[in-house]
């Protein structure tokens, strides 16, 4: 995204913003989302994955991400090294949209969420996300619902939790 902006002295300046899929990832022995005071999804040992989606992200990040979250190994094998992945563990996964992975504090203290996806680019990328997730480990994916006020509840085993995003392969 490239955005033209004056300075304070009447320039142009360009400022390009390189967005990502961002997700948090976490290791949990049991999670789940409430909304409205019902409980919409819960599971059990699995990954708790928070997911900002902006305007420049496609099924191409979807489908790295998948396959990287897929197989990530932090869940410990027999002699208790993190060895093990989602799948090997029979693991759990719920995905909860979070548009405020994109927070810009840059300027005061009040943060500007600009870089997010709008609902109508973020929704579908949401629900193929999780629908290759599903496909992935062989069971649904828990969601919880896009745009909506939700109460998260996590413990978080390890703890342990990776922050990836798809323009920055690590």
């Amino acid at each position: 995204m490239t955005i033209f902006m004056p300075d304070f002295l009447g320039y142009i300046r360009i400022i390009t913003y390189l967005c990502r899929m961002r997700t948090v990832i976490q290791r949990v022995s049991k999670a789940s989302v409430t909304i409205e005071g019902t409980i919409k999804s819960e599971i059990k040992q699995g990954f708790l994955i928070l997911i900002g989606i902006c305007e420049e992200d496609s099924l191409e990040d979807v489908e790295w991400l998948v396959k990287k979250i897929a197989n990530l190994r932090v869940f410990d094998d027999d002699n208790g090294v993190m060895n093990r992945s989602i799948i090997d563990v029979d693991g759990e996964i719920l995905v909860i949209s979070q548009f405020t992975l994109f927070a810009s504090y840059k300027k005061g203290n009040r943060p500007s969420w600009f870089r997010a996806g709008s609902h109508e680019h973020s929704i579908p990328l949401y629900e193929a996300f999780c629908q290759q997730l599903s496909a992935v480990i062989g069971k649904p994916v828990g969601t919880g619902e896009f745009g909506a006020d939700m109460k998260v509840e996590l413990l978080n085993d390890g703890p342990v939790t990776i922050c990836m995003d798809t323009k920055n392969k690590e």
